[in-house]
């Protein structure tokens, strides 16, 4: 496909495809070659090539493909047969003798006849030469398939189907249960399939295929091989040089794959000097706490009972929060990544890139409060990033369907071909120009080649140009003329009704459709907005990534999703690098639904006036939940497997598996012996499914091989059934099955961009399992947690990723309106999973989820409630002023100590939180002063709105978040007033504590000395909510001509103070007037 072709639109419905700005160029579809070489049906590598360059077979009697490690474990360790025909192996060529050989006649190689360890590095490199030829062979029969429609080409090119990406997802040969998840090679038709007579009276598993005793026998003995080498290795270092005796390589080349094979991510715990004062204070505090509630409930005021019975319902409450808060961060976990592992694993120079392809999504919907320019600026972002460009692909959905987006995104494709190549020759980073070129840092730093500084100022003068010919889109979008927007050919925009407007694609860059300046390809860039139609429900952010998790299965089909909004540029263009070192990890991969990396911000206030960014939940909250099963989905900045959004099963191994402690404390262990108990655990592990519906299809279940194939035909699902969950699109099926991406080797390529028309339709989602069970969950303005929440209730674990270098920056509302908005969507958000079948409170009990996760769920959806008590506790010191009661007794000297280090707790928990996790004080205090100020305005509303919205029915509309940047200076918006209602009962608490000030002190100066004791404990609860509540304060009074607020609050409280002290004195009365009117009563 060439980019320059046009846009596609249509609707599936209708039968509608329409071609818009068409250049007619014809390109016939190239033949693909045909895939050779054999798949281990034990361990899913390649079989591989003998030394004479024939296929290396095992079994002479039925040619069973195993390779030439299995068959070596086989040999030592196993029962030395085939596992299909039970036919004893015979000894190859090169292979250590074992017991039960001296009855061969050939015998060969006798030098290592009895040296086991040397036969099998002998082995070992030959397993590797064979590997690598095979994936030579591989890599030669790469050829790219073009996107055609009716015959014509159209934009960019859909990536190459190689044998690397032709994986097929089978259960149980090719459907049917099983334990093993690999790659199957497209099997051609023609090709004789070998048959094997299996007895059915027997066990399957003693036939060896998919028995977890015998893949767990091949993956220690590969272990010890890696031990081996390292070992000769070692031996070779001590020696005086030379290369090893019979390796062929020198010390350097063994080391290098040595390094290959070391884990590519380490867990890095936190110092057991830091962590273990932290859990002994949790646990004191927690004792400490259940003293003070026991001394509060059975010491009443009984002069004041109702403010005392109000004080204890909210400490309970507040206790119970800070239980569901605090004991999810009980282990809290680093992690490192090492990118050079993964470089010489799977990225190795002068080798083509092993890399699983990446589909990267960005979201937008309104273009004049998600400014283009910012769009453009992440999406150039994208296709700058560290990553081979024919492994990514860029989706940008306009779900506004907006002309300016569309012709924007034009004007980005363009610049890109300068951008891109400017950013990889001279390695800078940040790769969104508008933010590189605002760095105030010495940009000459590390810079070695005498052209850069031409060349940079070259390019910021183009990207200065850039952005006024987008300014000059926005500013002629500004006002839509009575027909409509019209495109450069004169065909009118289909999206000019963005409520009734059919589904558009158009692929601006691809690999054939426009080199950069230097001629190399681009990753593609592809420009999607789903079709919408009147009476169709559409979920707004969550249906439309549906749609994107779509069209990318059938364009692109990359193993792996990565989504961020808008604004969320790349900041680290080696992004995609760190996920992989996670998701592509050989074991940790096949459990991981997601890597989530933390939001960092850009534009945000020096003192952080409203906790934009979010440190504590970023740096304490989700280091905790690392530690347990993973931290939460936030939305944005989240590389997904994108098996997992289709509602598969992990691959768990037997040690996931095993009952959480809680069961394990009740019942035991289900492990009783070294395999007494695999069978039972085998069976049952189909059955080990969430209260979700049961899965399409469970990746632990996946059985290899495809002896049987006839004969197992009948277990596939039928397609009524995969329509049901999937939708009726055959393609995107077929793309389902891909394992590891690419596009199916059955797809006809002229029918795909039809295809990708139809699976963007409004009502392809009818009658199907998406937003149910498959991709982006709906039902929440919040569609964020609710996904992450059912990944995890399936068994599968998320990774948090904190590279050195943040890895994505966004910008966020620093106005005070704006974020109390902000908020509100958010707890609303946790309102509705609160009150919907998928509450953490009653969902997935069945399931995976461990304990302390679910609490840590339970914590994000009812901490919008934790508003009412809080609103109630916030108002109590008013009250106690001006009434002159207290809701605590006059107290002895032990129950006083209860208080204190109840104090003295909190104080120390807090102290040692920052001192592990790095927070600092400041970013602390402007967080617990946020919780108080979004607790009694933004969080209130929430709950009210949720009830209304979930009981009555009555909907409120989702205001996206405005990104606009700063026009007027630096932080101009931070002083801007916007009056919502969501300031009345903040500013409402604020009045009365004031005033309760103020009545307080006057009684005390009328009541003499004696009442200032008891004042101060009031006044210090008074004062303790006007401190959390400065900073609203601060954004009310706005600039007030640079007069610091803290001036205009002292001076209006002690002018009340000092009038009142005036009236008491009232020197301008006499003695003699003042003791009349004193001794004159009210009945005077």
């Amino acid at each position: 496909m060439e980019a320059s072709a046009g846009m596609v639109a249509g609707s599936h419905k209708r039968n509608e495809l329409v071609r818009i700005r068409h250049d007619s160029s014809d390109s016939g579809s190239k033949p693909l070659k045909n895939l050779n070489g054999q798949i281990c049906q034990i361990c899913g590598d390649t079989v591989g090539l003998t030394a004479t360059g024939d296929v290396f077979v095992a079994c002479n009697e039925c040619a069973f493909p195993v390779c030439r490690p299995c068959y070596e474990y086989e040999r030592k360790d196993g029962n030395q047969s085939c596992p299909q025909c039970k036919t004893r192996y015979k000894r190859h060529r090169g292979s250590p003798r074992v017991e039960g050989d001296e009855d061969e006649v050939d015998s060969d190689d006798i030098e290592n006849e009895f040296n086991y360890a040397q036969g099998k590095a002998k082995a070992r490199r030959q397993w590797e030469e064979d590997a690598d030829l095979s994936s030579s062979s591989r890599r030669e029969s790469q050829q790219p398939i073009p996107l055609l429609t009716n015959g014509q080409t159209m934009s960019g090119e859909i990536p190459c189907a190689t044998p690397d990406t032709q994986s097929v997802r089978t259960t149980s040969g090719p459907l049917g249960p099983s334990e093993k998840v690999h790659s199957l090679p497209y099997i051609d038709p023609r090709q004789p399939v070998p048959v094997r007579i299996v007895d059915p009276s027997k066990d399957l598993n003693s036939y060896g295929l998919g028995n977890v005793d015998w893949k767990e026998r091949v993956e220690g003995w590969k272990l010890k091989q890696e031990k081996n080498m390292v070992q000769m290795t070692g031996r070779y270092a001590e020696g005086k040089g030379g290369d090893v005796e019979g390796t062929g390589s020198n010390g350097e080349e063994l080391q290098m794959v040595d390094d290959a094979r070391q884990p590519m991510s380490r867990v890095v715990p936190i110092p057991s000097s830091q962590l273990t004062p932290y859990r002994v204070v949790i646990v004191l505090r927690l004792i400490i706490l259940g003293f003070f509630l026991q001394y509060r409930v059975t010491h009443p005021v009984k002069d004041a009972y109702p403010l005392w019975l109000t004080s204890v319902i909210c400490e309970i409450w507040f206790a119970l929060s800070w239980i569901l808060d605090q004991f999810p961060k009980w282990s809290p976990v680093n992690r490192e990544t090492y990118l050079e592992r993964l470089a010489l694993r799977y990225d190795r120079d002068g080798e083509p890139s092993q890399l699983d392809p990446v589909d990267v999504f960005v979201s937008t919907v309104d273009p004049l409060k998600e400014p283009p320019l910012v769009t453009a600026n992440t999406v150039l972002s994208i296709l700058s990033v560290d990553y081979p460009v024919d492994k990514v692909s860029c989706y940008v959905s306009d779900d506004g369907s907006a002309m300016l987006t569309f012709e924007a995104l034009s004007e980005t494709a363009e610049f890109a071909k300068k951008w891109v190549p400017f950013c990889k020759k001279h390695n800078i980073e940040p790769r969104a120009p508008e933010f590189y070129f605002q760095q105030k840092i010495d940009y000459l730093k590390d810079k070695i080649q005498p052209s850069f500084v031409k060349e940079r100022r070259a390019m910021k003068r183009e990207y200065e140009e850039f952005k006024v010919r987008i300014n000059a889109l926005v500013a002629k979008a500004q006002k839509m003329p009575e027909e409509g927007w019209t495109m450069q050919d004169g065909t009118p925009w289909p999206g000019n009704n963005p409520r009734d407007h059919p589904g558009m694609i158009q692929v601006f860059l691809g690999h054939s459709g426009g080199l950069d300046t230097d001629g190399n390809e681009l990753p593609r860039l592809v420009y999607v907005s789903r079709e919408k139609r009147p009476g169709f429900q559409h979920h707004k952010k969550a249906g439309a990534m549906n749609a994107l998790i779509r069209v990318s299965a059938v364009l692109t089909n990359g193993a792996y999703l990565l989504n961020v909004d808008c604004d969320h540029y790349f900041n680290n263009s080696k992004a995609l690098k760190e996920a992989m070192c996670f998701m592509m990890d050989p074991v940790l991969g096949k459990k991981t639904c997601y890597v989530q990396f933390p939001q960092r911000f850009d534009g945000i206030d020096l003192h952080d006036r409203y906790a934009n960014r979010n440190i504590v939940f970023f740096d304490i909250n989700m280091k905790g939940h690392d530690g347990i099963q993973g931290p939460v989905y936030v939305g944005t900045g989240c590389c997904f497997n994108r098996q997992a959004l289709y509602g598969y099963d992990p691959v768990l191994t037997e040690e996931d598996l095993e009952p959480n402690i809680i069961v394990k404390s009740c019942w035991g262990s289900r492990k009783k012996g070294k395999g007494g108990n695999k069978k039972y655990i085998d069976k049952k592990r189909a059955m080990n499914r969430t209260e979700s519906t049961v899965p399409i299809f469970n990746m632990e279940d996946i059985e290899e091989g495809v002896e049987g194939y006839d004969d197992e035909r009948s277990l596939l699902m039928s397609q009524k059934s995969l329509e049901k969950r999937f939708g009726q699109s055959p393609v995107f099926i077929a793309a389902t099955f891909m394992e590891q991406g690419g596009i199916p080797p059955s797809t006809n390529p002229a029918t795909l961009l039809k295809e990708a028309i139809h699976v963007i339709s409004c009502g392809y989602e009818d009658k199907t399992e998406w937003g149910k069970e498959i991709g982006w969950i709906y039902g929440s303005v919040t569609e964020d947690i609710l996904t992450g929440f059912k990944m995890h209730a399936r068994g599968w674990i998320s990774i948090y990723c904190m590279p050195p270098r943040p890895a994505f920056k966004g910008s966020a509302p620093i106005n005070l309106s704006d974020r109390l908005n902000q908020v509100l969507r958010w707890a609303l958000g946790s309102i509705e999973i609160f009150l919907s079948r998928h509450c953490p409170l009653w969902y997935g009990y069945n399931g995976r989820l461990k304990p302390l996760m679910r609490l840590a769920y339970i914590n994000t959806i009812v901490y919008p409630f934790t508003s009412i008590p809080l609103i109630a506790y916030c108002t109590l010191p008013a009250f106690c002023l001006l009434t002159n009661k207290f809701i605590i007794p006059e107290i002895s000297n032990f129950a006083s100590m209860w208080f204190i280090l109840l104090f003295v707790s909190i104080f120390t928990t807090s102290i040692l939180e920052l001192r592990w996790s790095g927070v600092s004080i400041e970013d602390w205090w402007r967080n617990e002063q946020f919780w108080v100020i979004g607790g009694t305005s933004a969080h209130l509303f929430a709950v009210f709105q949720g009830l209304l919205k979930v009981l009555a029915g009555i909907d409120t509309n989702f205001t996206v978040t405005s990104k606009a940047s700063d026009e007027d200076g630096d932080f101009a918006e931070l002083y801007v007033f916007k009056w919502t209602s969501l300031l009345i009962p903040p500013t409402t608490v604020l009045i009365v504590n004031l005033v309760g000030i103020v009545a307080g002190v006057s009684y005390a100066i009328n009541s003499g000395y004696q009442s200032w004791g008891p004042l101060f404990g009031k006044l210090f609860f008074a004062i303790w909510v006007i401190a959390h509540l400065y900073p609203f304060l601060k954004g009310l009074l706005g600039r007030q001509n640079r007069t610091p607020t803290i001036v205009i609050v002292w001076s209006v409280l002690l002018a009340s103070i000092f009038s009142l002290l005036w009236v008491r004195i009232d020197p301008f009365t006499s003695g003699s007037s003042r003791l009349t009117n004193g001794q004159c009563g009210i009945n005077c």
